[in-house]
């Protein structure tokens, strides 16, 4: 069983950073590609970004490209997304996600089977 925990959210200014963390519980951690999505109110889960299993892959949305950077630490059982230059249209509650073997082309939320709470991240205008 793997189980996720995100923190790292709050609320920031625009063009201010922030970085969240998911924890992940499982031996197996690093046999798991990971990713993050977002769901802002009235709006569908979207996906934000992916990493690989192996850590050698990463694919993020149009919208974050050259802005947000995701990471693991195999060592630490962690992932990370790494936010900068955030806007207000990235405000959503973030959440993080693990698929077995993910090569780093999953991204739609069915594909994944283990999901964190959700960590809120506001950014104002």
């Amino acid at each position: 069983q793997v189980q996720l925990v995100e923190s790292g959210g709050g609320l920031v200014q625009a063009g201010g950073s922030l970085r969240l963390s998911c924890a992940v519980s499982g031996r197996t951690f690093r046999t798991y590609g990971m990713a993050w999505f977002r769901q802002a109110p009235g709006k569908k889960r979207e996906f934000v970004a992916t990493i690989s299993w192996s850590g050698d892959s990463t694919y993020y949305t149009n919208s974050v490209k050259g802005r947000f950077t995701i990471s693991r630490d195999n060592a630490k059982n962690a992932g990370y997304l790494q936010m900068n230059s955030l806007k207000p249209e990235d405000t959503a509650v973030y959440y993080c996600a693990a698929k077995q073997y993910s090569t780093g082309t999953a991204v739609l939320p069915n594909e994944y089977g283990y999901w964190g709470q959700g960590t809120q991240v506001t950014v104002s205008s």
